[in-house]
């Protein structure tokens, strides 16, 4: 029998799929979730939270190493991996439970299951399958696919999880002991943020970056700055360079490089960590019988997530990128406001802000550099580095900058790209100024408090237009 006592199911509960839920309930939809795991999904339980959760214990653990600079004794701190880790459980776990709570708030019923869709009349049929193998069937007049993604592996070179010497960042988030060696694969925003965490207690950390720079996705001015900060900290950091096989040892692995030079290397590590990017959750939930269109894995939507089968929805990262979970959360919200019948704005892109917890932070929005000249824009750009910021020398905080980009013309703030302390905080002043078309002269004439790391900002945007105060 099918329960069609619904008018949206939601396949998924992470943070695009509970939000658009309760969006949905306040909206006055009769809602259900589907989710086979963990209320919350993979961000809350297995990424951003817990991730954050173990990168404060390093910069707890690094402060303490460093008492003496603010006349504080601290002899010999140690680190409890254990301890550690279990924080960062609890911390998700926390927050899981939270999350059950607003869903049982809003009267979202949850169904304990692993769902996928099929051919039904009118809107697609959603079978579900619960962990003692019983299937059940449910139908609305909406579905949204919230299903997320898994880590991208390459088993053809090695790189496969085993658990053991192969980890995901499921298995970097709960590590047994802490390895000598450490080799990570891929410098986006997860590469990066293990390397930052292991490289704090002492770790000896290898980062394999094919591309001629680390961090890809942002301002080339901001991923050199942040390369030279890594290695002051002791990280390797080998660019231009591509893992051609990995062998596991019995103790750990060797890993075979090669450069674009044509030259060859092995070098051995306790353990691995794969961060090459992310293959979308879409092979087993019936999209290709139902004949949902796909691009290269993931879901194709309009500006409203609606896929090309009436119906049917698809947001976060079963979608495009950017793979964020603030990006997944805000389509759940306006595709329900939209299937709702209000009249929701379309996700402008270039407004999602980007942020990479490591030591220094990095945060961005807008165009770089290259991409605003690649566009045709006439650009000023303003600097300002965090030495010359009273807040950032009291800290003990003074390795970052501040770069803004305006075009020439009009004034538009094309672009901010920070890094350094807590400028994944302040990249949302940035953020707010962009969505309401500010240009420099509002920013120029707002009053920043003093002192704060927020001045920078204000200085940036003053070195632009030639009128720089404190450089």
């Amino acid at each position: 029998m099918t329960n069609t006592n619904y008018d949206l199911i939601i396949l998924g509960s992470g943070p695009g799929g509970y939000v658009a839920a309760i969006r949905a309930a306040q909206l006055g939809l009769k809602t259900a979730v589907i989710e086979r795991e963990h209320i919350g999904g993979v961000c809350l339980n297995w990424g951003c939270i817990p991730t954050k959760a173990l990168l404060r214990s390093a910069e707890v653990f690094e402060l303490m190493q460093h008492a003496d600079q603010f006349g504080v004794s601290c002899e010999k701190p140690k680190f409890d991996l254990q301890k550690i880790v279990k924080r960062s459980r609890d911390v998700a776990g926390q927050l899981s439970q939270g999350v059950k709570f607003l869903l049982k708030k809003n009267k979202v019923e949850v169904i304990d299951g692993e769902g996928r869709i099929a051919k039904g009349k009118g809107a697609p049929l959603v079978i579900v399958k619960d962990k003692k193998g019983k299937e059940t069937s449910h139908q609305a007049k909406h579905v949204i696919l919230a299903t997320g993604a898994r880590a991208r592996t390459i088993p053809a070179l090695g790189l496969e999880p085993d658990g053991e010497f192969i980890w995901t960042a499921k298995e970097a988030m709960i590590p047994k002991t802490m390895p000598k060696s450490l080799l990570v694969i891929g410098s986006g925003a997860i590469g990066i943020e293990f390397a930052s965490f292991y490289q704090a207690f002492d770790c000896k950390v290898i980062v394999v970056e094919m591309l001629d720079r680390i961090l890809p996705v942002e301002d080339t001015e901001i991923s050199s700055f942040a390369h030279k900060s890594f290695k002051a900290q002791g990280m390797d950091i080998r660019t231009n360079t591509q893992v051609k096989k990995v062998t596991k040892t019995g103790k750990g692995v060797i890993a075979e490089l090669g450069t674009k030079g044509g030259k060859s290397e092995k070098i051995e590590a306790e353990r691995v960590i794969l961060a090459i990017g992310i293959e979308a959750n879409t092979d087993t939930i019936g999209l290709n019988e139902l004949g949902v269109k796909l691009d290269r894995g993931h879901v194709k939507i309009d500006d409203f997530s609606k896929t090309n089968i009436d119906g049917l929805y698809a947001i976060g990262d079963i979608t495009a990128p950017p793979w964020l979970a603030h990006k997944a959360s805000h389509e759940g919200i306006i595709c329900v406001e939209k299937i709702a019948g209000k009249s929701p704005h379309p996700l402008d892109h270039a407004n999602i802000p980007g942020c990479t917890y490591c030591r220094p932070q990095i945060a961005s929005v807008g165009m770089t550099e290259a991409a605003a000249k690649a566009a045709g824009h006439k650009i000023r750009v303003g600097r300002f580095p965090f030495i010359g910021n009273g807040k950032a020398i009291a800290m003990g905080e003074a390795d970052g900058l501040i770069k803004t980009i305006f075009d020439t013309k009009t004034g538009e703030l094309l672009g901010a790209h920070l890094v350094g302390a807590e400028v994944t905080e302040l990249i949302q002043g940035f953020v707010i100024g962009r969505v309401l078309e500010t240009t420099e002269a509002e920013l120029m004439e707002t009053v920043f408090a003093h002192p704060t790391l927020s001045e920078m900002m204000h200085e940036s945007v003053l070195n632009a237009y030639d009128r720089g105060l404190h450089m």
